[in-house]
């Protein structure tokens, strides 16, 4: 066995303030073709100069203040394998669990494992873009209604945060059965990030307990710490129902959906996957954000949240820059992960490129509202939260009366003529041969077009971020195209023909580990102790991100957590097909892999007649208790008394 230390470094930029190569890096000292490499980043640097040279004198020098192509970052993630690593200091405080990512799924895994009693460590770059809704203000839907709704049920914070920051609430399908009506909100964006950061940051109580257990740092994640040979031992086992009580495993002899479920079971523990297994977790390598010092922290398993972030490229017409998202309100980009790449890459982890988009934001005080068609919120408002609905209340911003209208309009001939006319300003893309492999069922207003040429219109929705704020989010319309094309799509569209954009939309590509590579407990077969969760595993969408943490952080907190206290392996949290979405999200992911963004339907699940959205509780909550999953008292209260009222009208119906 041996142990092994791979960090990362900054891909090369071109900055269009110094016009020059500049490479920031943390790497092991390794000699061999070192003079060849820096003689070639030499002539790179020097061909970029003249090109940003170039580009400056013409006046098209990009807005942003990053750019890089593919060839830099080879190079540079070449090099940065073989330079020499700067000394790093070890964290004088160890934990079970590190989450790496403070994202949708990062929050829901980091509160998940806290639960459990894990010592927990969330890993984000900046504090105050803890709960960021990066691209629509919204939360639920069809299909995704149904995930929050399950998160919830397992004492999940998505569910309530997005009551506490709710304007505008509708329930979809309501034309169809109960099954799959889905309820959505629209959240005040500024007021979703808040209520989150206060739960993480602050303890602040939304209706639910405190998170105890949980530490936030700001830092970037740069690589693994790892111990590697071949069919190592983990840290943080997970019993095999097996090795276990039949009265505490069940029947692993039951056929049916039962039997299929206690097999993913027995597949996610640890004896099963000792044969894939080649390395083992022991913690992560961070760049501390304020001191910018290289830090060890030590843990017995990891959950990687990344997603568009792992060696992601922003894109606004050919224009492309590295990163893995816009900051709000600003032209600076976050920083791509770009060494937890290598190190997936190095173990051979089945990796792709994906790709997803948002629109621009609009001006609202630019928009002529009479002539689009209005879109009410609904009253009563139906809540997320299960506790709030027990209690008969409303989201507070809908029971005191602050909430918003969204409108709709629609594209039209000329809107089309204009996205095939500039379809040739459109980005190259890495996957597809150019094309870009993006979400099929939320499709940029090109593949629209595209895919539907009989159609001559497509509605957009309206939707203002908040209530203090004018800005608002064209549903519908993402398109890459340069800002000023942008512009004519828009002003082509009736009550937008004076718009004024706010920020262009853009695109951004990144890698994804096509999650066959994972077991039902989201914990990486040939890295133990390793968990992914969210846009890395191939989905699209918060709640599918959501849903996927809280599987990814239940398991890594209740497995480190138990061989912490030395306490005997626990068994895997895995739900199945006919109990949940989230079990049907999971199974589809490890077992079928995707090649495209995975979103949620209610068709995916063969149970759905018995999987709606308003009995979640009934279904998850207790089980989530018997797993420490689910703590809070008031929860569990709800939940008795609303079992002991159906068992008490089923027994009317009998008698």
């Amino acid at each position: 066995m041996k142990s092994n230390t791979i960090s990362s470094g900054e891909v090369a930029f071109v900055s269009k303030k110094n016009k020059h190569i500049s490479i920031n890096n943390h790497r092991q000292s390794q000699k061999h073709n070192l003079h060849h490499l820096l003689l070639t980043l030499s002539i790179i640097a020097i061909t970029n100069m003249r090109f940003a040279l170039a580009f400056s004198q013409r006046g098209l020098m990009p807005s942003f203040n990053k750019l890089v192509t593919h060839q830099h970052t080879e190079i540079a993630s070449s090099y940065v394998q073989q330079t020499t690593r700067l000394q790093s200091t070890s964290s004088s405080k160890s934990y079970d669990v590190i989450i790496v990512g403070g994202g949708h799924a990062g929050t829901e895994a980091a509160t998940a494992s806290a639960r459990t009693g894990a010592r927990t460590l969330l890993l984000t770059q900046n504090k105050s873009t803890l709960g960021e809704l990066s691209c629509n203000p919204s939360i639920g839907g069809i299909g995704k209604g149904h995930l929050v709704r399950e998160i919830d049920a397992l004492q999940g914070v998505m569910g309530e945060v997005a009551d506490g920051s709710g304007i505008h609430f509708r329930m979809l399908n309501r034309r169809k059965g109960p099954a799959v009506r889905g309820p959505r909100g629209q959240m005040d964006r500024d007021l979703y990030k808040k209520n989150m950061q206060d739960l993480l940051l602050n303890g602040v109580e939304l209706g639910i307990n405190g998170i105890e257990n949980l530490d936030v740092m700001e830092a970037s994640a740069e690589d693994l710490l790892l111990d590697e040979g071949d069919a190592i031992e983990t840290l943080a086992p997970l019993a095999d129902v097996g090795d276990v009580a039949s009265s505490e495993a069940g029947d692993f002899s039951v056929k049916g959906e039962q039997g299929r479920l206690e097999k993913a079971k027995s597949l996610s523990s640890a004896k099963a996957n000792v044969s894939n297994r080649r390395a083992r977790i022991r913690g992560v390598v961070a760049i501390d954000t304020q001191t910018k010092e290289r830090v060890e922290i030590e843990s017995t398993t990891v959950v990687l949240t990344t997603g568009t972030f792992l060696r992601g490229v922003l894109m606004i017409g050919h224009e492309r820059y590295s990163g893995g998202r816009h900051l709000r309100d600003s032209e600076e980009v976050e920083p791509p992960s770009v060494g937890l790449a290598l190190t997936l890459e190095r173990f051979g982890f089945p990796l792709g490129r994906l790709k997803t988009g948002t629109p621009a934001r609009l001006d609202g005080r630019t928009i002529d509202w009479d002539g689009c068609n209005i879109q009410p919120s609904e009253r009563p408002a139906i809540p997320f939260s299960h506790i709030r609905q027990s209690r008969g209340e409303e989201p507070p911003l809908a029971a005191s009366g602050n909430l918003i209208d969204c409108y709709q309009t629609a594209t039209n001939e000329a809107t089309h003529r204009l996205v095939m006319d500039y379809a040739h300003l459109l980005p190259q893309y890495d996957g597809m041969d150019g094309k870009g492999n993006g979400p099929r069922y939320c499709p940029s207003i090109f593949k629209k077009v595209e895919r539907f040429a009989e159609r001559n219109s497509h509605n957009s929705f309206l939707e203002p971020e908040g209530l203090n704020t004018h800005i608002v989010y064209p549903n519908g319309m993402s398109g890459p195209y340069p800002e000023e094309i942008q512009l004519q799509i828009f002003r082509s569209m009736k009550g937008l023909e004076k718009v004024e954009i706010v920020r262009p939309g853009y695109d951004v590509e990144y890698d994804f580990v096509n999650p066959t590579a994972l077991t039902h407990t989201l914990e990486t077969k040939s890295i133990a102790g390793l968990y992914l969760a969210g846009q890395i595993c191939g989905t699209t969408g918060y709640e599918e991100a959501g849903a996927q943490g809280v599987i990814a952080g239940a398991n890594a907190g209740r497995a480190a957590g138990a061989a912490y206290r030395g306490e005997k392996a626990p068994l895997p949290f895995v739900l199945g097909r006919d109990e949940a979405y989230i079990g049907v999200l999971i199974d589809d992911l490890v077992t079928k892999g995707t090649l495209e963004p995975y979103r949620m339907f209610t068709s995916r699940a063969e149970y759905r007649i018995s999987l709606r959205a308003d009995n979640a509780d009934i279904r998850l909550t207790r089980k989530g208790a018997e797993h420490g999953l689910v703590t809070d008292p008031e929860r569990l209260a709800a939940l008795d008394m609303r079992e002991n009222l159906i068992a008490h009208n089923v027994e009317r119906l009998r008698n």
